[in-house]
């Protein structure tokens, strides 16, 4: 009777994994942030027209923070990029989204506040 019990529950926990292992590889990490805006960078110390591959950046991770959860994630990287790059001048980091076309619901800047992103 134990082992029958076993062997159901270890159907259970895999066919769990089945069903989350989609949902856990599409989080965000601050790798996949910060290796979305490499191409900015230059944008982001001087300023002018973010290149093509910074919006392309822009909206291909706009689009993977489909979620409250990783949009909190996305800030917090976002913020830990901010302050891990000197020079980055606040008006351009500020602008970036509007300026590649994508509309994100808070303000890059090191002064966010993520816990309240929705």
């Amino acid at each position: 009777m134990a082992a029958s019990m076993s062997m159901k529950m270890a159907c259970v926990v895999v066919a769990c994994m089945v069903v989350l292992a989609p949902h856990a590889e599409a989080a965000l990490t601050c790798g996949s942030v910060a290796g979305s805006l490499i191409p900015c960078l230059t944008y982001l110390r001087a300023g002018g027209a973010p290149p093509p591959a910074c919006c392309a950046g822009v909206k291909r991770l706009n689009s993977a923070a489909s979620n409250s959860a990783d949009r909190k994630i996305a800030c917090g990287c976002l913020k830990t990029a901010y302050q891990s790059n000197p020079g980055i001048n606040s008006a351009n980091a500020a602008s970036l989204p509007s300026k590649c076309g994508v509309n994100i619901p808070y303000k890059i800047s090191p002064n966010t506040d993520c816990s309240k992103v929705r």
